[in-house]
């Protein structure tokens, strides 16, 4: 069943007063990852839980506790459990999507202040968020708000999942996925999950998304001196923590992206040529690499393999030092201690649990060969499972059926460089299929600097969030 021509039309008509709303949520500055902001991700729950609530929403927010950050203990912000309809007669889909954002500051090379929401000539919506996360759980909203004041069913039975942990680590939120799974709990009856918190392939085709990476991330610290020692006086004399982590460090990945611990690529077997043409039929290029990444900077110009370093190949990045000298001038200290931080993107077979032993012994190993009377800790920061689903799933198929119908063109089925930990703990918790629906297209920079969610995204992506549930609605309960 198509969505109704009604409901399409609604959406335009409200299209300005949706991206105002979204330019409400954008300027709340809701960082996990920064303790000055916690309240702000409070806030931003608070939000939220009005506006839910305004179009009809049952909600309960869940305390979640507390958690050290950076040696601070911090209150979790709460995890939004929403519900609508309890009609046995129709399909139950439980969303998810977090309200929390990356960091983001002018001075990080943003044009504009990334916590207010500027409408660009050509349609872009740049700001903090609107792409990751809140855009697509404003679409839900979009949605939500057509049935409100129009007073028509919704086609399904809706259950709600919103959490601002999700750039960091999303804590908290397996033990209540798992506690809410049993029965009794708010997400008994739940017959599929759908998430939209990714991105199409490229600028053109639509897509849905049947696996993502995992994760493991790690800081590793080396320290020595009591205090910050001056290199004129101390250099030479003693063992410098930052050569020690720069060596560690240099030590992790080529050059070329093979990962340089030993077990970790040799895990994941290589790809048949059965599956080589799944990849080599996308719609990409490695000009849609380069335009993403701002240069033509593609590791290879063999589309298959590159495509393959993004979905089903494992990755590791080196993300930063901390407690490095990085000011302006010529500074010649040599600092006490240093930490370096860098993350592996996992793909089945590999889990934390497998590839974490690994790495651990090998930067042991590593600066053992040193021979350095520095200290070396490591500590693992939070890591995710990868996940695969079944793309032939009727719940797959409601949502190629509502991308043709919005779209007029068939999505791409891609798998995702990027990691969801929370999704397969949906599949496993609650045993049923779980789709991602992006929203926003290829190069929105959803982790970087001027962030954008397409106007014609937000619009036709709250039409196909809402073509979805429709489609769903026609699924037998």
């Amino acid at each position: 069943m198509a969505a109704p021509a009604e409901f399409l039309q609604y959406i335009d008509d409200k299209a300005d007063a949706f991206i105002q709303r979204l330019a409400d949520a954008v300027a709340i500055p809701s960082i996990s990852g920064d303790a000055k902001h916690r309240q702000d991700v409070f806030k931003m729950a608070d939000w939220l839980d009005a506006q839910l609530k305004a179009v009809g929403v049952e909600t309960k927010l869940v305390d979640l506790g507390k958690h050290v950050m950076d040696g601070e203990e911090l209150p979790l912000p709460p995890a939004i459990l929403g519900k609508i309809g309890n009609d046995p007669s129709k399909k139950t889909v439980l969303i998810y999507g977090h309200f929390d954002v990356q960091p983001a500051d002018k001075s990080d090379g943003w044009e504009t202040d990334p916590f207010t929401l500027v409408i660009k000539e050509d349609g872009r919506l740049v700001g903090r968020g609107s792409s990751d996360d809140k855009g697509p759980i404003l679409g839900w909203l979009n949605v939500l708000q057509y049935h409100h004041e129009t007073g028509k069913p919704l086609p399904v039975n809706l259950k709600m999942c919103f959490e601002g942990m999700e750039e960091s680590g999303s804590e908290g939120l397996d033990d209540l996925v798992q506690r809410e799974s049993k029965p009794g709990g708010w997400f008994e009856g739940v017959d599929c999950v759908c998430i939209s918190d990714n991105y199409w392939l490229n600028t053109r085709t639509p897509a849905l998304t049947y696996g993502l990476r995992g994760l493991t991330y790690f800081k590793v610290t080396v320290s020595g001196p009591g205090r910050d020692l001056h290199s004129g006086v101390f250099g030479r004399t003693v063992h410098e923590p930052m050569t020690d982590l720069i060596h560690l460090m240099s030590k992790l990945v080529d050059t070329q992206g093979n990962i340089m611990i030993p077990g970790v690529d040799e895990m994941v077997p290589p790809a048949d040529e059965q599956e080589r043409a799944i990849y080599q039929s996308l719609d990409y290029s490695i000009a849609d690499v380069e335009e993403a990444a701002g240069n033509k900077i593609a590791i290879s110009s063999n589309k298959v393999e590159v495509l393959m370093g993004r979905m089903r190949n494992p990755s590791l990045s080196l993300h930063g030092i901390e407690g490095a000298f990085s000011g302006a001038g010529a500074k010649t200290v040599i600092p006490a201690k240093v930490s370096g931080k860098f993350s592996i993107r996992l793909v089945p077979p590999q889990t934390p649990e497998k590839v974490d032993p690994l790495v651990i012994a090998y930067l042991k190993q590593e600066f053992a060969k040193l021979n350095s009377k520095n200290e070396l800790i490591i500590e693992n920061l939070h890591g995710g499972k990868p996940w695969v689903a079944d793309v032939n799933h009727w719940n797959f198929e409601a949502a190629k059926r509502a991308t043709k119908a919005v779209y007029k063109q068939d999505p791409d089925l891609t798998r995702e460089g990027g990691s969801i930990p929370v999704t397969l703990t949906f599949a496993e918790s609650l045993g049923v299929n779980v789709l991602l629906l992006p929203m926003g297209r290829g190069d929105d920079g959803a982790h970087s600097t001027n962030e954008k969610l397409d106007r014609s995204n937000f619009i036709q992506g709250s039409k196909l969030l809402g073509t979805y549930l429709y489609e769903i609605g026609q699924v037998k309960a």
